[in-house]
């Protein structure tokens, strides 16, 4: 991987909301298992904006006050209280809040030399992930750092070509990626009216609701470890050495793909004789279909292994009754398909179908009872695993596909255009993580991250590329100057 353009910092700002009283918002089960987990990484690329880079981080900055004014716990810090026995003499235990004391969010203005739009998104090539790599703020950093960290922080990077990216820092402790895709599109929509309004007034598209929920119904209350603090048990983990290496590339698919997937999966069941699984099939299910049995096959699994494909799944509707609109915290579990064995994944007939409709199942079992139970059975045994050891047991074999082409990515329009891409950043990547976004033109875009004979593997899958579709969006792109 090739080192990480230079870098020059222009301005380094914080920004805090207006004053309001103290709260604490206690975590939950949710919240709280993420302790030990990278801070969530995200960015957006811009073409380059009407006016300058330092008015325009100005501009963000005026906005994010706004924003922070309505999402206040984001500038906050993560707080620990110790509880004491009967007696009030023994410390017995420790609970994690969001401490919203205001302390700010920061803004960084940065330059990177050299590097142009085209170099950031080149098509149909490997993600740079050197270059992106230094996009991002804290990066390294763990959530339970955002005592002392903030829990958001914004990277603005002026390309040398005018282009901006604007990179994101944010604690997966405060909040899942739905409720941070809100407090963005909030900041973006605020930052959209200052350009007509001097002083708008402070407000989000979707009224967030930082009271957690609790199993028990009303407000959630602290959960009390038996330690005096948890320092010792949350550390950051020592990186591999070396680090394993990864190459990662952007997939498109359109609605059309999707659409072939998902009829090609429909037939399948039909001619296995499922029909409820035939009715019931999704696009989710045939994406996710063919990015398991094609990394499986990429990784050339001996016949005893087995694979399984797990992915992100979102709590809110599933709860009875289901979180109020605009719940602001985390509410997402990983579930899991039945493990197969790899042959019986990868026969030629039928196979898509199956796999499809396995994915449904795991779907369909996520009820509101298997989600009590899960919270139960956490509750009963507080776990804050490292993340090394989780990241080995979730991608055994198979993928983990997280994210959504729900999120309202491209709505992000700071007051000078729709972005043109979204990445991610490091943070959390492993052999067989898939990220899901929308695509800009419709459709979904999947970021895969594969080890490199992984992925040589991949590019050569007949099946995969049959369904990927072109990268319209290169075209529309400035082209490269020539002095890059």
């Amino acid at each position: 991987m090739p080192p990480p353009p230079p870098m020059r910092v222009a301005s380094r700002r914080t920004v805090k909301p207006p004053p309001r009283p103290r709260e604490r918002i206690p975590l939950t089960s949710w919240d709280l298992a993420l302790l030990p987990a990278d801070y969530l990484q995200y960015g957006l690329l811009f073409a380059p904006p009407p006016f300058s880079t330092t008015h325009l981080v100005d501009h963000l900055q005026a906005a994010l006050a706004g924003a922070l004014a309505v999402y206040y716990p984001v500038a906050g810090r993560l707080a620990t209280d110790q509880h004491l026995d009967a007696m009030g003499q023994r410390v017995v235990g420790c609970s994690v809040s969001v401490g919203c004391d205001g302390q700010g969010a920061e803004i960084v203005h940065a330059v990177a030399d050299g590097v142009a739009i085209v170099d950031v998104v080149p098509p149909d090539a490997d993600v740079p992930t050197g270059i992106l790599r230094s996009f991002f703020p804290l990066d390294g950093a763990v959530n339970y750092e955002g005592h002392e960290l903030p829990l958001f922080a914004v990277k603005v990077t002026e390309l040398a070509d005018g282009g901006v990216f604007v990179g994101f820092a944010y604690n997966h402790a405060l909040s899942d990626g739905a409720a941070l895709w809100d407090f963005l599109n909030a900041w973006a929509q605020i930052a959209r009216l200052r350009l007509i309004l001097p002083e708008p007034e402070a407000g989000s598209p979707c009224t967030p609701v930082f009271e957690r929920w609790s199993p028990d119904g009303g407000a959630a209350a602290p959960v009390v470890f038996p330690y005096a603090d948890l320092a010792g048990i949350v550390k950051r983990q020592p990186p591999p050495s070396p680090p394993p290496e990864l190459r990662e590339r952007m997939l498109h698919f359109s609605p059309e793909s999707l659409a072939a997937l998902k009829e090609r999966a429909r037939q399948d069941l039909v001619a296995a004789g499922d029909d409820a699984g035939a009715a019931a099939v999704t696009k989710f299910q045939a994406l996710s279909s063919l990015l398991w049995r094609c990394v499986a096959r990429a990784r050339r699994l001996a016949p005893e292994q087995e694979t399984a494909c797990r992915f992100a799944i979102d709590n809110r509707h599933r709860l009875r009754p289901p979180l109020p609109a605009g719940y602001f915290g985390n509410s997402v579990y990983t579930v899991s398909t039945e493990s197969v064995a790899a042959p019986e994944l990868l026969v030629p007939r039928g196979r898509h179908g199956w796999a499809a409709a396995a994915v449904g199942r795991a779907v369909e079992a996520h009820t509101d009872a298997a989600i009590r139970a899960r919270v139960a059975a956490w509750m009963a045994e507080p776990a804050l695993v490292p993340v090394p050891a989780a990241v080995v047991e979730l991608h055994r074999n198979g993928v983990v596909i997280v994210g959504s082409p729900r999120f309202d990515v491209y709505g992000c329009d700071f007051g000078w255009g729709k972005p043109l891409a979204v990445r991610s950043g490091r943070a959390a990547k492993y052999d067989g993580r898939v990220s899901l976004f929308p695509r800009r033109e419709g459709g979904v875009d999947a970021e895969v991250a594969l080890a490199p004979e992984h992925m040589a593997a991949l590019e050569r899958d007949g099946e995969l590329w049959a369904a990927v579709s072109p990268d319209a969006a290169s075209h529309q792109l400035p082209r490269k100057l020539d002095h890059y």
